[in-house]
């Protein structure tokens, strides 16, 4: 008994390292989201029906997991940042400037999936330090995801 307590101690000084990663995960993954969309709008050249139905399945799985995070979030009790300017300043993606080429468009995003994975990275750190399994779970699937989407972006390259 005296092991569970010590542990549930442990879990509650920690937790505020994973609602605090949480978020920039949640930051990190709208903007990617948001930028996902914006180049699946404004894609052109011979890579366009590929790339335009590539980006749209991105990018809708992504509103998924922006979903998820944020009431992750919400479980362990704190709020989940929801506007322009918090996600500015929590993400390490950064939005897009100007419409870069197809070719851009897919490096960029790739190297944004690079990001995202080293955030659910730092997650899933924080969470099992704190003994929270569930948050640790939610890292590794989207390690997994930002993972794949990099590599079939890439692919375009081989």
């Amino acid at each position: 008994m005296a092991q569970r307590k010590s542990a549930a101690k442990r879990a509650s000084r920690r937790e505020p390292e994973v609602v605090d990663t949480l978020c920039e995960l949640l930051a990190d993954t709208y903007t990617l989201y948001l930028k996902t969309h914006n180049f699946h709008w404004n894609v052109t050249g011979p890579m366009f029906g590929t790339l335009h139905a590539l980006f749209e399945t991105q990018y809708t799985e992504l509103a998924l997991a922006v979903d998820e995070i944020a009431e992750r979030i919400r479980a362990l009790g704190a709020v989940a940042p929801g506007s322009y300017s918090e996600f500015t300043r929590l993400a390490a993606v950064k939005e897009a400037k100007g419409v870069p080429t197809a070719e851009g468009m897919i490096r960029e995003i790739a190297a944004d999936c690079d990001t995202v994975a080293k955030t659910a990275g730092e997650l899933v750190a924080a969470a099992q330090d704190s003994g929270d399994e569930a948050s640790a779970d939610l890292g590794i699937r989207r390690i997994q995801v930002a993972q794949k989407n990099a590599w079939m972006l890439r692919s375009h390259f081989a």
